[in-house]
């Protein structure tokens, strides 16, 4: 078969030659254009390098091209089932799109879900449920003790995208939604712009490595340009990234050519000038510094909530910050837990498919060793990591979040169709481009209001869920109320199915399974300490 496309593609060349004979001595002429065409691209394919397929078959060997380049929209449209679909499915999709477009999300004749699939998730619904309470749903309180200006957030909030990743247009609707819905804006790591300012919205400042917004000439970080910024009425709170779920341990590199005025004015580089975000650090190089920084960042910024984001993957080294934050008496407001599994940002495909701890581990580890370092008390965790459901902010509850933050879903809301064109400039629906032809696609006035009715919804839906669970709120919510199938006989609650310490543990007596990697973190190094005699066994 293959050899008659070679058979095919060396005919339809012939036939090109041939038309040129045939618009010399006929009258035909009409129908030497497109042979000769074809006769042109055969010589090409003939003489080229850099295809086999199209050396050995010349003109049809271009039909494999045109079919990879449709295949994803072919997958998707017309070959996955509704609930195949990666990263999100068919189901979940048009749950976004629904509550963004007003509605609640209703769908007659059961679940099409697999309920004796092995991870099949559920909660326990209450004989003693509860009609869901009148009026806001309550918000998460942010500020530690050395906190002045805390923060009420909501329990479901837009995650860390930058504009220059996002579209002007995007980062508008976004920030509008957001001030409709009274609930927060994390910037991502490109800081600030014109767009997010806007409207008004709660912001969460997010500085990275590249410290942009902050950034002193020679690249690091600028107290007083911070000052500047944080002080500002419309930001809220400020999360030091120290790695994300997409690329951790990576930096990145922001080419020259896509440094505009806009984007230049927001990261506080010059114009056309290509800008390195380092894989880490320089304004703290140990789990001390860390601390100090975020006690630095809190005075200048007036005594707003102050802490950082990361994607676990040494345990040491978060135990290292831990204790750090015992030897100080101090530590942030609040950490914000990124999954391994990406998000908005592209990264090299190993780094999301194997580097990096996924969300449920890493959010259940750190809660952990907040309890058992006795820190719990006054740091609120956030999840962020494919939150779209209401469900999905109980399940993250229920593992020890106390508040949620999505990034995926509120694209979705502003109309993604997970097309996966983010990181080529050519998003077909303007979210996620620099391309002002493709931007303009996107209605601000329209998808602000959508992003605010998605949220609204979602976060009812949890509201919802918890009342028919029979609990009057969020704080209610412990591992015992999420189940998960782990046979097709046999379902446990996440507390009987992982490890949960107690108040203070590690300071005490630390368990088996945590005791190597307590005793060899060290508060002044993110290095391990040396192993001693009596660790050997451990």
């Amino acid at each position: 078969m293959v050899r008659w496309f070679g058979v095919l593609g060396l005919t339809a060349f012939a036939a090109g030659v041939a038309a040129l004979a045939v618009f010399v001595s006929s009258t035909w002429w009409w129908a030497a254009g497109p042979l000769l065409a074809l006769s042109l691209v055969g010589f090409h394919d003939l003489l080229q390098k850099r295809h086999s397929i199209l050396r050995n078959y010349p003109i049809v060997g271009h039909a494999r091209f045109m079919l990879e380049e449709i295949r994803p929209e072919i997958q998707q449209y017309f070959v996955e089932s509704n609930t195949e679909g990666r990263p999100y499915d068919r189901v979940t999709r048009d749950l976004m799109y629904d509550r963004a477009k007003g509605n609640h999300g209703e769908k007659p004749f059961g679940t099409q879900r697999n309920v004796n699939e092995v991870g099949y998730e559920f909660v326990a619904h209450s004989l003693k449920a509860k009609p869901k309470p009148d009026g806001e749903v309550p918000k998460v309180h942010i500020g530690g003790p050395k906190c002045t200006q805390p923060y009420n957030i909501s329990m479901l909030n837009i995650s860390a995208m930058s504009f220059g990743s996002l579209s002007g247009n995007a980062i508008e609707a976004l920030n509008g939604g957001a001030a409709l819905g009274g609930f927060a804006h994390d910037t991502g790591e490109g800081s600030i712009s014109v767009h997010h300012r806007k409207f008004g919205g709660d912001l969460i400042w997010e500085i990275a490595s590249g410290y942009f917004g902050c950034r002193s000439d020679s690249g690091g970080f600028d107290p007083d340009k911070f000052k500047e910024r944080a002080t500002l009425d419309q930001v809220k709170m400020i999360s030091i990234k120290v790695s994300q779920g997409a690329k951790p341990g990576l930096g990145g590199l922001l080419p020259g050519a896509k440094v505009n005025a806009e984007v230049a004015e927001a990261r506080g580089v010059p114009i056309g000038q290509t800008v390195v975000s380092p894989p880490a650090h320089t304004a703290f190089t140990t789990p001390l510094e860390l601390i100090d920084f975020i006690d630095e960042l809190r005075d200048l910024s007036g005594g707003k909530p102050v802490g950082f984001k990361l994607c676990v993957g040494s345990k040491r080294e978060f135990l290292s910050i831990c204790k750090a934050m015992v030897e100080r008496q101090s530590g942030p407001d609040f950490i914000i837990v990124d999954g391994s599994e990406g998000g908005t940002g592209a990264g090299p495909v190993e780094f999301e498919d194997y580097v990096g701890m996924p969300l449920t581990e890493g959010l259940m580890f750190v809660h952990n060793a907040l309890v058992g370092a006795g820190l719990r008390e006054h740091i609120k965790i956030g999840a962020s990591g494919k939150v779209a459901s209401g469900i999905d902010i109980v399940k993250r509850v229920c593992q020890g979040a106390d508040f949620t933050l999505a990034a995926r879903a509120m694209m979705f809301a502003i109309g993604c169709i997970q097309a996966q064109k983010c990181h080529t400039n050519h998003c077909p629906v303007g979210v996620a481009t620099q391309d002002p032809w493709r931007a303009r696609a996107l209605r601000v006035d329209d998808k602000k209001q959508r992003v605010f009715q998605y949220h609204e919804r979602t976060v009812n839906s949890a509201y919802q869920i918890i009342s028919s669970m029979g609990l009057d709120s969020f704080d209610q919510l412990t591992p015992r109320k999420l189940f998960r199938r782990v046979d097709p006989q046999t379902t446990k609650t996440y507390r009987d199915l992982y490890e949960w310490l107690e108040p203070g543990e590690l300071l005490a007596n630390p368990r088996l399974s945590w005791k190597r990697d307590w005793q060899v973190a060290q508060a002044d190094s993110f290095d391990k300490a040396p192993y001693t005699p009596d660790l050997a066994g451990l």
